[in-house]
Formats: C-alpha cells, sequence, structure tokens
C-alpha cells in the first residue's frame, strides 16, 4: 500500500497521467497501413487536387462521408453527413486605366484586389499623399504613396480612409520589386476567388503599380511629381460572380456521460486544385490531417463498440475552403454551429503531419505544437502529459511564438474556434518546398511518423473527452491571478 500511495504522489506531483490501457488499446488501431491506404486514394490523380467547389472536392467529401457511415457515426446535420453551403465565386472581367484609347491592363501592368463592386468605366480621382497638406482633400479620391516595398503603410492607410479616401495606389520605386510582386500574386489574384460574403462597397479597392504607370497617371516624369498632385484617369474593374456549393463532412460519436459536451477534431480535405495543368494532389496538405482524422474516429468508434466509449461527445468534422480563406470552418462557427459553440470544449485541428522538415532531420519524432497555451494553460498542461504518458515526441513551439512572422496561428481553422475563446491545439508538420505545389505527393509521406503523430491527437482527445472535469478557457484568468 505505501508504494502505491507513494507512486500516486509523484504522479500528482510531476503532472503526469497514469496510463489509461484502454487508451493504449485502441490508438493501436491507428496504423500507418490504413494511413497510407485512405491517403492513397484522397491524394490520388482522380481527386484532382481537392479543389473547393469542384469534381475532386466533391468526390473527397463522398469518400469521407461513406467512411463515416461504414464505422456507425451519426449523421448530426438533419441526418445528413454535409454540411451544406454556398459560396460566391469572383472571376475577373475586365480590369484597366485608360486615357483615350491609350490603356494599361490590369495584371500585365499593375495588379488591382478589391471585393468592392466596380460596374463599367468610371473617372477616378487620384491625388498624390501629402502629409502636409492635410487629409481633406481625399474626400472620395483615390490616394497614391510612393514607398521602396509592400507594407508598412496600414496607419497612414486607415487615416486616409477615415478623411474620405476611397481608394489607394501604391507605387514601388523598385523595378525589381515590382516586377517580384506583379510576378508572384498577378496570377494567383487573376484565378477565381472564393468567399462566403458578398461584394461591399466598403471594402478597400487596392492598385499596386511601378513609377512607369505612375508617371502616365499624372503625365509627368515619375521625379517631377510632388505631394498634393492630382490625375484623372478612366478604371474599370469587372467581376463575374457566382454561386458555387460545397460541403464541411461531419461525423458525430456521442458521450455517454456529458453527451451535451463536444469535442471538435477538425482537419480540411480540400486543397488547391489543377494550377497551370499540373494536379497538386495535397498529400500533406492537408491530406495527412484528413486520414488522421478518419483514423481518429475509427480508434474512438472501436471503442464506443466495446462500451467503452468516451464521456463526452466528439465531433469528427472535415472542412472545405481552407486555402480559400479558412471558409469552411469560418462557415460552422460564424453563420451554422451545428452543437452550440458554448457546448464546444476544445478543437484539436490538424493541418499538414505527414511530412518532415529540414530542422528535424535528425529526429523524425516531432510535431510542432501551435496555440494550447493561449487561452487555457490546463489544456497545455494536460497535452504535455498526454505525449509524456503516451506518445513520447518532441513538442516543438517554434511557431507558436508570438513574434514568429509566419503567424501560423491564425492560418489554419482552429483559428475561428479560437475567435470565439474555444481553447484550441493546432498540430503541423512545419513547411517543406513541396507546399503547395504539385510535387507534395504521397511517396514523400512519413507514415510510421504520422502514425505517432495521430497517436497523439488521439489521447489528448480521449483525455479531454474522459476527465472528470472539462478544459476551461483559463488563461486571461490565471494572468489576471498572477498579477494581483
Amino acid at each position: 500500500m505505501r508504494k502505491i500511495t507513494f507512486v500516486l504522489g509523484l504522479i500528482v506531483a510531476f503532472g503526469l497521467l497514469a496510463q489509461d490501457k484502454t487508451a493504449i488499446k485502441f490508438a493501436k488501431t491507428i496504423t500507418a497501413d490504413d494511413l497510407k491506404e485512405h491517403l492513397s486514394v484522397l491524394a490520388s490523380d482522380e481527386y484532382e487536387g481537392r479543389e473547393t467547389g469542384k469534381k475532386g472536392q466533391k468526390m473527397a467529401a463522398e469518400y469521407i462521408a461513406n467512411h463515416f457511415k461504414s464505422l456507425g457515426l451519426e449523421a448530426p446535420v438533419d441526418g445528413s453527413y454535409f454540411q451544406k453551403f454556398n459560396l460566391t465565386e469572383s472571376s475577373i472581367g475586365s480590369v484597366y486605366f485608360r486615357k483615350g484609347e491609350e490603356k494599361k491592363v490590369g495584371f500585365e501592368e499593375f495588379i488591382y484586389y478589391s471585393k468592392a463592386e466596380t460596374m463599367g468605366e468610371e473617372y477616378i480621382s487620384i491625388v498624390m499623399a501629402d502629409d502636409e497638406a492635410g487629409m481633406s482633400s481625399y474626400e472620395g479620391s483615390y490616394v497614391a504613396y510612393v514607398t521602396d516595398q509592400l507594407g508598412g503603410l496600414q496607419e497612414k492607410i486607415d487615416q486616409a480612409k477615415e478623411a474620405g479616401a476611397v481608394g489607394f495606389v501604391v507605387v514601388l520605386k523598385n523595378d525589381d520589386e515590382f516586377s517580384s510582386v506583379l510576378t508572384r500574386f498577378g496570377p494567383y489574384l487573376k484565378r477565381p476567388s472564393l468567399g462566403l460574403d458578398q461584394r461591399d462597397n466598403e471594402s478597400d479597392k487596392m492598385i499596386i503599380a511601378d513609377k512607369s504607370l505612375a508617371a502616365w497617371m499624372f503625365d509627368k516624369e515619375f521625379e517631377e511629381i510632388k505631394p498634393g498632385d492630382k490625375a484623372e484617369v478612366v478604371f474599370n474593374a469587372d467581376y463575374l460572380d457566382k454561386p458555387i456549393g460545397t460541403e464541411n463532412v461531419l461525423g458525430f460519436l456521442k458521450g455517454t456521460e456529458k453527451p451535451d459536451e463536444v469535442i471538435v477534431i477538425t482537419s480540411h480535405y480540400d486543397h488547391v486544385g489543377i494550377i497551370g495543368g499540373e494536379i497538386h494532389n495535397g498529400a500533406d496538405d492537408d491530406g495527412s490531417g484528413t486520414v488522421s482524422v478518419l483514423e481518429i474516429a475509427e480508434a474512438f468508434v472501436e471503442a464506443a463498440k466495446k462500451k467503452k466509449g468516451p464521456k463526452r461527445s466528439v465531433l469528427f468534422m472535415t472542412v472545405t475552403g481552407e486555402e480559400k480563406g479558412l471558409l469552411g470552418s469560418r462557415y460552422y462557427t460564424d453563420t451554422d454551429p451545428v452543437f452550440p459553440l458554448e457546448n464546444t470544449v476544445v478543437n484539436l485541428n490538424i493541418d499538414m503531419v505527414g511530412r518532415i522538415d529540414d530542422a528535424h532531420a535528425d529526429n523524425s519524432d516531432y510535431i510542432y505544437v501551435i496555440g494550447s497555451d493561449k487561452l487555457s494553460q490546463e489544456l497545455h498542461e494536460l497535452s504535455e502529459n498526454v505525449n509524456t504518458t503516451y506518445t513520447g515526441l518532441e513538442l516543438d513551439y517554434t511557431y507558436n511564438d508570438e513574434n514568429d512572422p509566419n503567424r501560423f496561428y491564425y492560418r489554419s481553422d482552429h483559428y475561428n474556434f479560437a475567435k470565439n475563446n474555444i481553447p484550441i491545439i493546432f498540430y503541423f508538420n512545419g513547411t517543406h518546398p513541396d507546399y503547395h505545389k504539385s510535387t507534395d505527393t504521397i511517396e514523400k509521406i512519413a507514415f510510421d511518423t504520422m502514425e505517432k503523430r495521430a497517436r497523439l491527437v488521439f489521447h489528448t482527445g480521449w483525455e479531454i473527452a474522459n476527465r472528470e472535469e472539462r478544459i476551461e478557457a483559463d488563461k486571461e484568468k490565471l494572468e489576471k491571478e498572477a498579477g494581483e
């Protein structure tokens, strides 16, 4: 008896968890072979890169729903596994400036971006920014700023908007920088875009130009343009909008004791489709996360079949439209949460977990963990303890740093839960040269490593679902208490 008491004391003192043999048993059903079997389908050429709203995405949705059905998961959207909704697809019609018969063509000689409506040709007035003259002269005008590189103008742009500016022209002095921006962003912005929102005339109208276009607009040598100078040109930007249907795929496992409390485990199953005639299979991004969700769901279901199901409910959700701006998860959280957000305990989000990055070439047993401590210190400690108890991976917090320039915390579907004060963990393998390229293919996936990562997520979800007390968003409270 004394020995048992001593061991229990150590567990409490060091925050460790006693191993749950049930959890270990069902975690073992998550295997590299099964992950590979699923990914061989979803990341195949037949699925055409799973672009949102396109044929391959629809095929992937059917595959996932059929898997959920085969497991016996509940279909929680009025008896369906599909949460269907419409996005607006916007295609560029004709974008140009005109003076007389002479035109400057968008995406060849300048870049234009906006979500505002523009109907046909209209005369616009462009004012070169003048910090000395005050803002009154900006009313109803586009304001031009000359700069060496993009960025660093947001404060000035916000001030100009308050003073009535309706659009902005950023003139890049460095020709190489402009050429680079045109090459990088031009083709991307010319592609049809998808969004949840309708066009809004309150949206910024942003033009990126070079010195030669500025000189043409103001009808003088670039070096002769002065603050306060004005130009009038005809501008045209036509968009062709149409609705595109898409769907999140949801499978639900009801909890045995606290069914109203829900853990949400997510991945995004869409990718970028076909670009330049090349299929972008998205094996890692995010085929890896999606098949991990499928296997984690199966592990939970196998436990439930043996009357060992989780106390809390678990929603397995693969979302659409992540690559278009986290659209599927935003639709769920902001428009149609199938289960109330106040009852949502935690979101565990899996986005790219199949590769090994250069920083860990000598140690593949790692995973980047992002956001576990942003809202809940309790969740962060649980995550650490689960890993120590069951999987022993290196939990790398490099990208969790508030000052990390990549800002990954804001760039995957967990963020739409986090902004609603729901504690989250984002699991990520880091970047690699094949990101958003046609070379993100299945033969580069490290399935044995992926198996360990998926098991970590399962164990974490299992512990959250079965602990006595609900995980709370306690970070703000703890920081306040520490300061008192």
